[in-house]
């Protein structure tokens, strides 16, 4: 994200107050009114994620789950596959044999006529929980695996690190995912995370490592100290920026 000058970012916060954040994934849709620093200005709204959702059936669904809210001046989506210029090019737990090409962005903000950003779901939850510091790594526990890689703040070009292949059969989406969190129990799913956060650390050398997401609570061992827990809500926080650069 180019960086502005404090008048231009005085400028767009002081036209940007009040931001609608949408947070889709695999079973579940999210979304609530944020302010320009991610404070809830609304209470949240959540729907089941529809079975074999195509594009056309997420555009009419989101836009009866935000129906609620008038007043918002921006629209941020956090959605869980590659993006990029407000199309989708992979959607793992919806089907990219459905999704790739289509252009999100465009058609919400056709639908809600508001100016609409679309981002990967962990990169948004990025943007809210960083320091904004070195490097810093956030891995969201879901329906898969999320990762966002910032480098003093600036968030990096998404890497869709779910899908490499730790194991013969699973890549890590598969690996940590709810799935297998149900097959396999919680402690042996926590032994795999332990044995994860090992390796990403001997990879990326990060200086923080935040992990997010639903799953997330169920974590108890003990953690590294440059490793800790963040609130699932971040998932909407992050949309505040999307639009607004946050303040230093």
């Amino acid at each position: 994200m180019a960086r502005k000058s404090a008048k231009s970012s005085s400028s767009t916060r002081s036209a940007i107050r009040r931001i609608l954040a949408i947070d889709i994934g695999g079973t579940g849709l999210k979304a609530a009114v944020i302010g320009p620093t991610g404070k809830f200005l609304s209470d949240q709204v959540r729907e089941t994620t529809p079975h074999h959702c195509t594009p056309r059936k997420m555009v009419t669904t989101l836009a009866g789950l935000v129906k609620p809210f008038q007043a918002y001046d921006r629209v941020a989506i956090g959605f869980p596959g590659y993006v990029r210029d407000g199309k989708v090019f992979t959607a793992p737990h919806l089907g990219t044999e459905l999704w790739a090409g289509f252009n999100l962005a465009a058609a919400m903000e056709k639908r809600l006529g508001r100016k609409t950003r679309l981002v990967n779901d962990a990169d948004v939850q990025g943007l809210a929980v960083i320091k904004g510091r070195g490097l810093e790594l956030v891995c969201t526990l879901g329906t898969g695996l999320g990762t966002a890689w910032f480098r003093d703040g600036e968030l990096m070009p998404h890497m869709d690190l779910a899908h490499m292949a730790p194991h013969a059969k699973d890549d890590f989406d598969a690996y940590l995912g709810d799935r297998t969190l149900k097959k396999i129990g919680h402690k042996a799913w926590r032994k795999r995370l332990n044995k994860t956060i090992v390796m990403l650390n001997k990879v990326f050398f990060y200086d923080h490592l935040y992990l997010g997401g639903g799953n997330s609570r169920h974590v108890t061992f003990k953690l590294p100290g440059n490793v800790s827990i963040v609130s699932n809500e971040a998932g909407l926080e992050g949309g505040a920026f999307v639009w607004l650069p946050r303040k230093a």
